[in-house]
C-alpha cells in the first residue's frame, strides 16, 4: 500500500542535500545540513557520492551494486567535492569510481556499477515474520513515553527532526543493559515525499542504508551507539540493488551481526517492500573500541 506522505522540511533538506551542484562533466559539489551533527552522516556521502556517479551514466542505466570505504570523517560545515572517474562503459554495464574530498584530502572511495535492466532468473529470501508497522509504537509515542527518563544526550538525538522514521520491532535494547541477540528489525521510511524517480529513489535508499547497522552488533554486548564511552564509525558499507527501489511506504530492514572482533564489528542487512520484496542487501564494518580515559 503506498501513500502520500505530508510534506515535511526534513525531508525537503534531504532532498536538497542530495540535489548537487555540477562544477565540471565528472565534479560535483554537496553541501551538508547544518543539524548540529559533529560530523557527516556517512549515508549522506553515499547518497551523494551515487548522486554523482549517475549523473555521469547513460540514461536507461541504473545501480545494482556499490562499495566504499570511509577514511576521514566528514567536516559539515564545508562542502563536499565528489570528483567521478569513467573507468567503463560496455556493452549492458557501466562503471564509475568517485572520490569524496575536504580540505584536499580524500574521506571517501565509492565504485558503481550500472546495468542495463534486463530479464533473469528469479529467486529471493523471505521477509522475516513481524508485526506491521502500524502495530507497533511510532516515533511520537516513544519519545512520550520513554524519553523524559532518558539521558539528555539520547533525548537530543530522537527529538531531532529527521527524514526517516524508524519504528523497531523490539525495544529492549534501547532501555537496557541486557546483552542480547546481535540481531534486529526496523520498520522504516521516508518522512515526506520522495519523487517517482529511480535514480533519487536509489539514493534515498542507500543513505537509510547506513541507518542502525552499527548499533546491532553492539546488542550481543548490552550497548548501543548512544554509550558516550565508545568509540564508532563506519568504515566500509556495500550494497546492492536487486530490484527497482521504491521509497513509498514502509520497508522493513532486517540486520544481523555475524561478528565482531579486532575492534570492529560487521552488520549484515536485508531490505523488504511491505509486500515481502526483497530491493537491496547491505553489508558494513564498523569502528567499535573504548575512548582512552585519563
Amino acid at each position: 500500500m503506498s501513500r502520500q506522505p505530508a510534506k515535511n522540511p526534513a525531508m525537503d533538506v534531504l532532498l536538497e542535500t542530495l540535489d548537487l551542484e555540477r562544477l565540471e562533466s565528472r565534479l560535483f559539489r554537496g553541501k551538508s545540513p547544518q543539524v548540529g551533527w559533529q560530523r557527516v552522516f556517512g549515508g549522506q556521502v553515499i547518497g551523494q557520492a551515487l548522486v554523482a556517479a549517475t549523473r555521469t551514466v547513460e540514461a536507461g542505466r541504473f545501480v545494482h551494486s556499490l562499495h566504499a570505504y570511509f577514511v576521514r570523517p566528514g567536516d559539515p560545515a564545508v562542502p563536499i567535492i565528489y570528483d567521478v572517474e569513467n573507468i567503463r562503459d560496455g556493452g549492458s554495464f557501466a562503471t564509475r569510481r568517485v572520490i569524496a574530498i575536504q580540505h584536499g584530502k580524500p574521506i571517501y572511495f565509492m565504485t558503481a556499477s550500472f546495468q542495463d535492466d534486463e530479464d533473469g532468473l528469479e529467486h529471493q529470501a523471505p521477509m522475516p515474520d513481524v508485526p506491521q508497522p502500524e502495530d507497533l509504537l511510532g516515533e511520537a509515542d516513544l519519545k512520550q513515553r520513554f524519553m523524559t527518563e532518558a539521558p539528555e544526550h539520547i533525548r537530543a538525538y530522537w527529538q531531532r527532526p529527521r527524514p526517516i522514521e524508524l519504528r523497531p520491532v523490539l525495544l529492549d535494547h534501547y532501555f537496557s543493559r541486557e546483552k542480547l541477540e546481535p540481531r534486529q528489525n526496523i520498520w522504516v521510511r521516508t518522512t515526506g515525499p520522495v519523487p517517482a524517480e529511480r535514480h533519487l529513489q536509489a539514493a534515498v535508499l542507500a543513505y537509510l542504508s547506513d541507518m542502525t547497522l552499527l548499533d546491532t552488533s553492539l546488542f550481543a554486548h548490552g550497548t548501543s551507539v548512544l554509550d558516550r564511552s565508545l568509540q564508532v564509525a563506519s568504515l566500509d558499507h556495500a550494497m546492492w540493488f536487486h530490484r527497482p527501489p521504491n521509497v513509498d511506504d514502509w520497508l522493513l530492514y532486517s540486520q544481523d551481526s555475524p561478528s565482531a572482533s579486532g575492534g570492529r564489528g560487521m552488520t549484515r542487512g536485508a531490505i523488504f517492500t511491505r509486500s515481502g520484496t526483497l530491493i537491496a542487501s547491505v553489508a558494513q564494518e564498523g569502528l567499535i573500541r573504548k575512548k582512552a580515559t585519563d
